[in-house]
């Protein structure tokens, strides 16, 4: 939970669950194996569940447990706050935020 990557992940979680290459694509400059390696510890650590349907290829879905929902609301409202007041850049998708960040 203390990785950059981690707070990324719950925050791109936040409205709804998403399948793997969903998440990659939510989250700039984040690497296959930095992603598979956050996403180990979260399961890991019961704030977000993994879902496979074994199906060919497998198609894997996050989503938040209620423990990672809990703990992401205060990081979404603090997140909302930063880029509400953050004034608009032309970079805004090179500096490693979610797609969908102002």
């Amino acid at each position: 939970m203390t990785s950059r990557w981690g707070i990324w992940v719950l925050i791109s979680l936040r409205s709804n669950d998403l399948r793997s290459f969903e998440l990659r694509d939510s989250i700039r400059g984040v690497s296959e194996k930095m992603l598979s390696q956050t996403l180990r510890v979260l399961v890991e650590d019961g704030l977000v569940w993994r879902r496979v349907e074994p199906t060919t290829p497998p198609q894997v879905t996050y989503g938040l447990t209620a423990f990672g929902r809990e703990v992401g609301q205060p990081l979404t409202h603090l997140f909302d706050l930063i880029t509400q007041r953050l004034p608009p850049r032309e970079d805004a998708r090179t500096w490693g935020g979610p797609v969908d960040a102002p």
